[in-house]
Order: structure tokens, then C-alpha cells, then sequence
């Protein structure tokens, strides 16, 4: 895997497509998304896993803005984003960071971690 200008592109469309009331709402869709080991430190402080987002109902969809995608690799199969979101609801900003295997010929998120920013 050689990271390029179309991974960036290809990474960041990902970050978004779990951020999306059709996928976040869609059980089947979030399971495509997630690696099996996949687990996150929410802005909350609470650790989620997996099977806490395969739920039927998926989980709560969002109404945010996403900036500053970037895309750091890792190793030739791994790599790290970071990017910023706003939540129009609760008018929070919080700094993301994801950490993104292919697994089985998909890029799937293994790690995600959101931190509210001051």
C-alpha cells in the first residue's frame, strides 16, 4: 500500500461515511466500517466497543460540521486521521483521531478516539 494523494481522499470519505445518519442508524453498514477489535475512547471518557455500536438501531446520528482531515501513515497497512468536528447540538468542537487496518482487502476502523478541545 502506498499512501498518495487518492488514500488521503479514500481515508477521509471513510472518516465521514461512519459520521452519516445512514450508516450510524444501520447496524449492517457500522459492522462494515468497524474491524472486529475495534474499540474508542469517546469524548466522554468512556471506552466503546463493537458490540456497543452493532445494536439494533445503530447508534445516534450527529448533526456536525468535519474539517481538517489528515492522514498520517503508520506502516504500509495502517494509518492514522486526524480531523476536527463541531456538533451544532451541543455546540462542542472536539479533535478526532482514528486508526484505520486493512483487513481483508478493506481499510476498517480499529481505533478511534474523540477529545473535546478547549
Amino acid at each position: 500500500m502506498v499512501y498518495n494523494a487518492s488514500l488521503k481522499e479514500q481515508i477521509c470519505q471513510l472518516e465521514q461515511s461512519h459520521l452519516k445518519a445512514g450508516v450510524r442508524t444501520n447496524p449492517e453498514e457500522l459492522a462494515k466500517i468497524l474491524a472486529d477489535g475495534f474499540f474508542e475512547i469517546a469524548s466522554s471518557g468512556k471506552f466503546i466497543y463493537k458490540a456497543d455500536c452493532i445494536v439494533e438501531g445503530g447508534i445516534a446520528p450527529l448533526d456536525i460540521t468535519f474539517s481538517n482531515c489528515e492522514v498520517h501513515p503508520l506502516a504500509e497497512d495502517v494509518v492514522l486521521t486526524t480531523y476536527r468536528l463541531e456538533n451544532k447540538t451541543t455546540k462542542n468542537r472536539t479533535l478526532r483521531s482514528s486508526i484505520w487496518k486493512f483487513i481483508d482487502g478493506r481499510w476498517q476502523m480499529y481505533f478511534h478516539q474523540g477529545t473535546i478541545e478547549l
